[in-house]
């Protein structure tokens, strides 16, 4: 199985929740949609942009998908551009950073130069 990373933002307390769980079983969009979203690096800015303007609660979780216990499923949205979806919970021992998303003096949030 090929390793790659994915993204997911959440808020600080959301992810908080799932370590004491051992689970993330998604923010109130994902559970409304029926699935986790999650992002590729190069979406990951836009994603902010689009659903988390202004919010400053944020973090971002990496994933390094070899280490998901459910299976991943790459499916069309924004454009047509194929966006990771997980339909169970995240096992957090997945995630291998989490670090802040500090907004920016533009409003923008700060996204880790590693992505």
């Amino acid at each position: 199985m090929a390793t790659e990373l994915i993204y997911k933002i959440c808020t600080e307390a959301e992810w908080a929740t799932a370590q004491r769980a051992g689970r993330f079983s998604g923010s109130a969009v994902d559970i409304a949609d029926g699935f986790i979203h999650f992002s590729t690096g190069d979406q990951v800015a836009e994603t902010a942009r689009k659903h988390f303007a202004g919010q400053s609660d944020l973090v971002l979780v990496t994933i390094e998908t070899g280490l998901l216990k459910a299976t991943l499923k790459w499916e069309p949205s924004r454009g047509g551009a194929l966006f990771p979806h997980l339909y169970e919970d995240l096992n957090i021992d997945a995630a291998t950073t989490v670090q802040p998303m500090p907004l920016g003096a533009d409003g923008a949030h700060i996204l880790p130069e590693t992505l």
